[in-house]
């Protein structure tokens, strides 16, 4: 396992419905890529902000495909997240 220290920022999100969007940065404790898409399973729209005051984090990848995916949890650097085959994918997905 990752320690939390090394898990990969958000570096950018352009999800900006997300309740956890604020001027373009995810403030989600961690998020979790999945779907057919690689889409963000914690993006959600709701009336009001949360989040954590720091940038957001990886914490897992179920995209067992993806190249930066070692033992559902993400390698790569960072993440970019925004609008792909849904409003709120992993832009830095890529199938192996």
């Amino acid at each position: 396992m990752t320690a939390a220290q090394s898990l990969p920022t958000v570096q950018g999100c352009s999800a900006t419905s997300c309740a956890y969007n604020e001027s373009s940065t995810c403030h989600a404790g961690a998020i979790t890529i999945a779907g057919d898409n690689a889409a963000c399973g914690t993006f959600v729209e709701i009336s009001f902000r949360g989040g954590v005051d720091r940038n957001g984090v990886v914490g897992a990848c179920h995209r067992a495909e993806c190249k930066y995916n070692d033992k559902l949890e993400c390698t790569a650097p960072s993440v970019e997240i925004g609008a792909g085959k849904d409003v709120a994918d992993c832009l830095t997905y890529e199938a192996r």
